[in-house]
């Protein structure tokens, strides 16, 4: 079982992910994020999770793709190509896929995808993660 917090800094409100199913290093990883009714973004006037924030989940997830014990901290680049598809409301659970595409000198490229069931409702098809080496 991978232990999110030993992996990536970040805590309540701001990680997007629940649990990572499967990695495969360096090449894909899969994990999920359940939506509920007490997450800080749903308001009685916005009551799904806001797209930006599911590609922050998968900007997330990427970083156990590409983490290793002597990597240090990833931080989310860049992204291009995102196309929002639908939405996830309370009680969804969102399925996360983050293939890595390119790995060179600290700048992890790859694609991304976010689905509620069997529908797609956020393709990413450029995320870059750049990895601060430690000291």
């Amino acid at each position: 079982m991978i232990n999110i917090p030993n992996v990536i800094p970040h805590r309540y409100p701001f990680l997007m992910i629940d649990k990572v199913l499967e990695v495969e290093p360096n090449k894909w990883v899969k994990g999920y994020k359940n939506v509920t009714w007490n997450e800080w973004y749903i308001t009685e006037g916005n009551k799904h999770m806001p797209s930006t924030l599911i590609v922050e989940a998968l900007a997330q997830l990427g970083a156990f793709a590409s983490m290793t014990k002597d990597n240090g901290l990833g931080f989310l680049s860049s992204l291009n190509g995102i196309e929002v598809l639908g939405q996830a409301s309370p009680g969804d659970r969102i399925d996360l896929y983050y293939e890595i595409t390119k790995n060179k000198r600290g700048f992890v490229l790859g694609r991304g995808e976010a689905s509620v069931g069997k529908k797609v409702i956020v393709k990413a098809h450029e995320i870059m993660i750049y990895i601060q080496p430690t000291r």
